[in-house]
């Protein structure tokens, strides 16, 4: 083995190891967090104020092209719910299925940060590689959160305009 691939092996390993761990903490802490912490948007998970709608996210993003490739780690821990075993139309299931969005783009946004914990021991230009990750992980799965909310938000206001 070369000694130059010895550093990027361990750079790799250590970038995994890193974000397996952080993913792990990170998605206990989401799974504990309790149902009346995410039954309602915060100033994390309310509308953004440029206009942010179902189909801005389906004619901007094309998302319901690229959704169904994104896995769901809901049932991840004991007692967690796939947000796919939710999906009626009663109202209190809806509820509790935006919420559910709530969390996973709570943990989604709690996950990005863990680049910085990398600033720590690797060269800039693997941290950089880092911070694309951390993107490229995490901003479909918040986009599918939100545009989820907002469709389950719509279908809330059809139900109780009738």
């Amino acid at each position: 083995m070369e000694a130059a691939s010895v550093p990027n092996t361990l750079t790799v390993l250590s970038s995994a190891c890193t974000w397996l761990g952080w993913s792990l903490l990170i998605g206990w802490l989401g799974h504990r967090l309790p149902l009346a912490a995410i039954d309602h948007d915060s100033c994390l998970t309310r509308p953004r104020p440029w206009g942010e709608s179902v189909q801005s996210y389906q004619r901007r993003l094309a998302i319901r092209r690229w959704k169904g490739l994104l896995p769901d780690a809901g049932d991840a821990f004991p007692g967690g719910v796939r947000k796919s075993a939710l999906v009626q139309r009663a109202p209190r299931s809806l509820g509790l299925l935006q919420a559910e969005t709530r969390r996973a783009e709570l943990v989604h946004l709690a996950l990005w940060p863990g680049w910085l914990f990398t600033c720590l021991w690797l060269p800039p230009e693997a941290v950089a590689i880092n911070v694309v990750f951390a993107t490229l992980f995490n901003l479909p799965c918040l986009w599918l959160q939100r545009y989820n909310r907002l469709r389950l938000q719509e279908i809330l206001d059809r139900g109780r305009s009738k």
